[in-house]
């Protein structure tokens, strides 16, 4: 892997529950993420896949500071962002951007195209005055968007071209990491690729790491370089792409990868789909040991002994499991 421009180490977000209007009282804690550890190369595209409620969102907004850090430290540059001061943490945001997943919520129905992308450029002084019509016909351009529609509000667009400007705004900057937090789920399917090739084509073109999360295997294994798999807020199996979609080796992420169609009709008639029992475990009072033993087809009472580490496992990957080489 590249140098890291990113690192993760041992991140915590927990939300405390309460009940009662004026007598309040703890009522548990939602682990949403719950101690992860990842690093993301310059240049580098790292897939995060999990079933929704993993916590896959939360890990991306605690990376940007948009909710607080129970415990770890997310570290940009060489700079811990979560021991930071609030001047600290927009500084940084210069260099670090996210783009949501609904491309129409995420975008201020009371403000032009032109506004919107001019509204970074002016908050962090990076642009004259002057110059800041230019570099926003520059960014629409960037996208593959025509600037004679910098006047248009975010209601005259389509999902996909306002995903385009939901991207252009992150690039505004100029930023050296993006969060892609799952772009396309809103997307129809010939759109959803438009914009996979999109980010690709600026990942190559600007040498900018990108973490795109998604709950679909398949859309994530074009794009990624390496793949890191969630469940119940920890990294289960992390590696190379086509290692972990070809050859996974924790049950959970083989039973995302049996779940990715194959565009063969026979193929897909007789390959056999790993369906697990039962929901996932609530993040407010997971389970004892490994989070995956109660859904696990090969769950030994080891399994509900301790949390697995995440080890490594052939060179390339490491997994978060107790039985690894023996299924």
């Amino acid at each position: 892997m590249a140098t890291p421009i990113l690192e993760l180490r041992d991140v915590k977000t927990h939300f405390p529950i309460s009940h009662g209007f004026i007598f309040k009282r703890d009522a548990g804690t939602v682990k949403a993420v719950d101690g992860v550890t990842l690093s993301v190369g310059q240049g580098e595209v790292l897939g995060l896949v999990g079933e929704s409620g993993c916590g896959k969102s939360t890990l991306a907004r605690t990376i940007m500071q948009l909710v607080p850090t129970t415990a770890g430290t997310v570290v940009l540059e060489g700079k811990n962002l979560t021991g930071g001061s609030r001047e600290d943490v927009l500084a940084a945001r210069r260099h670090l951007q996210m783009v949501f997943q609904d491309p129409y919520a995420s975008l201020n129905p009371r403000m032009t195209v032109f506004d919107t992308l001019a509204e970074p450029l002016r908050v962090h002084g990076v642009c004259p005055r002057e110059k800041v019509p230019g570099r926003v016909a520059e960014l629409m351009q960037l996208v593959g968007l025509a600037p004679r529609y910098m006047q248009k509000y975010p209601h005259e667009f389509s999902g996909g071209q306002r995903q385009r400007i939901a991207i252009a705004r992150a690039l505004a900057l100029e930023p050296r990491i993006v969060i892609a937090d799952e772009p396309v789920s809103a997307l129809d399917v010939s759109i959803q690729a438009q914009i996979l090739n999109l980010l690709s084509q600026l990942c190559r073109k600007m040498n900018l790491s990108l973490i795109f999360i998604a709950h679909d295997l398949s859309v994530v294994k074009h794009i990624s370089d390496r793949i890191a798999v969630m469940y119940l807020g920890k990294i289960v199996e992390l590696g190379p792409a086509v290692d972990v979609i070809e050859r996974p080796l924790h049950p959970y992420t083989r039973a995302l990868v049996s779940a990715i169609p194959v565009p063969n009709p026979d193929v897909e008639r007789t390959r056999q789909r790993i369906v697990l029992p039962g929901d996932p475990p609530s993040p407010i009072n997971p389970p004892a040991g490994c989070a995956f033993h109660p859904r696990c087809p090969h769950a030994l009472d080891k399994c509900k002994a301790a949390v697995p580490p995440l080890l490594p496992a052939d060179g390339t990957r490491t997994v978060a499991c107790v039985r690894l080489g023996e299924i």
